[in-house]
């Protein structure tokens, strides 16, 4: 077992929701596939790279393939908390959110709307809170959406006809080069 292989007991609580067939045993190398799924997303490695030990790269990818397909995954994950909060260890430690690229859209960090939609969501706020919009805590960035048409029109691309690639099509019933 390698470093961070799953263990016997971690393996104990997993085994019994990994899907089979409707006949027959787990596959003989399903414990080590799971283990080969799991150390690709820990280095962040191509399924290319999986190490011999785990199986064919191929084989552990196309087992992760089907356990996506058949939601082996969030069922897992929803098993695995219903017995820590059974044992009573459910905590904030079970959470785990990697952020290190996180990638929005430029325009993504504000939202764009119509000046009377504005208006109608700063005059709604006004009266729900019953303070004036300026002396409430800002939760929102909005800003007034762009006028479209001071827009640059864009106009239709037609390509060049490649060097050498020939007079072009002909027309029906039209003489070709060289007739004459």
């Amino acid at each position: 077992m390698a470093r961070f292989d799953v263990t016997d007991a971690e393996w104990a609580l997993i085994e019994p929701h990994v899907p089979v067939a409707a006949t027959g045993p787990l596959p003989r190398r399903v414990r080590e596939q799971f283990n080969g799924v799991l150390w690709r997303f820990r280095t962040g490695s191509g399924w290319r790279d999986v190490p011999e030990r785990y199986g064919a790269w191929s084989t552990v990818y196309a087992r992760f393939r089907s356990w996506v397909a058949s939601g082996f995954f969030q069922l897992l994950m929803d098993e695995l908390i219903a017995e820590a909060a059974s044992r009573g260890v459910v905590g904030l430690t079970l959470v785990s959110v990697d952020s290190t690229i996180v990638r929005a859209h430029h325009e993504s960090s504000g939202l764009a709307v119509a000046g009377e939609t504005l208006d109608a969501l700063e005059q709604a706020l006004t009266e729900e809170k019953g303070v004036p919009l300026p002396r409430q805590k800002a939760v929102l960035r909005v800003t007034r959406q762009r006028d479209r048409t001071t827009r640059p029109t864009l106009t239709r691309f037609v390509p060049r006809r490649a060097v050498g690639a020939g007079p072009g099509p002909r027309k029906p019933n039209s003489a070709g080069p060289g007739a004459g």
